[in-house]
């Protein structure tokens, strides 16, 4: 757990995902999430649809402005480098994670995993560098047998796992948020509107799984008995207290930090 700095009755860290349309997925409601547990989280997203840790990584070495920044879950209409962002304050977490479909083949994580995590380092020395475990795609959706080859999701989550975990490995990250893991034990539970498309998460129960998820990973705080249920889909017939306990039992498997 990071040491938080005070701010009156809450406490603050900072937050940095270099990342896609997954990692804004999952920021959307992690703010107001971790208000309602005491827990200031500034969340901070550099937004390319579709981007991998090659494009990434391109962007790094040209210094290109081609970021759309959000915060909080919410456009600010910034369009920033990574060396501008990293520059900029002193970030408490910064998240790396490789595109969906490209994630359970370790092989095109590298070499671009490896130096951009030795730029964050090197830019942002104090900072904890986390990789962020992306989810497989819907049984249903054409993409993945088509485009990934995969069966079923378990089969894909399984594969991301294993990628995840070598890259951990190679970059000696502070852990990994696991959010394909969690998608993966809550489709074992039976709970299924969890995606909007096929892949990327429902605007309403999957951004909030995903939510408390990174939640309780950054912040030690548990997900259960969290009351923040304003979404932007409905909800109804949502057993909250069901998903949040299957978070808490997923963070508990992979603790960071």
């Amino acid at each position: 757990m990071l040491t938080f700095v005070s701010q009156g009755e809450f406490f603050m860290i900072s937050v940095l995902s270099i990342g896609n349309s997954f990692s804004q997925d999952a920021h959307r409601y992690v703010h107001r999430i971790a208000r309602a547990a005491g827990v200031e989280l500034d969340m901070n997203n550099l937004y390319i649809g579709g981007c991998s840790l090659e494009q990434h990584f391109v962007n790094m070495e040209k210094n290109k402005r081609a970021y759309e920044l959000e915060r909080n879950g919410a456009p600010t209409g910034q369009t920033v480098s990574l060396r501008q962002v990293l520059r900029f304050r002193q970030w408490d977490v910064v998240t790396l994670q490789q595109v969906s479909h490209l994630a359970p083949n370790y092989d095109t994580y590298q070499p671009y995993l490896n130096e951009l995590a030795g730029y964050v380092r090197g830019m942002q020395p104090h900072a904890k560098v986390v990789m962020h475990q992306t989810w497989a795609y819907e049984a249903t959706c054409p993409r993945l047998k088509n485009e990934v080859g995969y069966d079923t999701p378990g089969e894909m989550t399984r594969a991301i796992e294993h990628a995840y975990a070598q890259a951990a490995a190679d970059i000696q990250a502070n852990g990994t948020i696991p959010s394909g893991a969690l998608f993966q034990a809550l489709l074992r539970s039976n709970i299924t509107a969890l995606y909007r498309d096929g892949y990327h998460a429902s605007l309403g129960l999957g951004r909030y799984a995903l939510g408390l998820l990174w939640m309780e990973e950054l912040t030690g705080r548990s997900a259960v008995g969290n009351t923040m249920d304003a979404l932007d889909e409905p909800a109804d017939g949502l057993d909250f207290e069901l998903v949040q306990n299957i978070v808490h039992d997923t963070a508990k498997r992979y603790p960071i930090f």
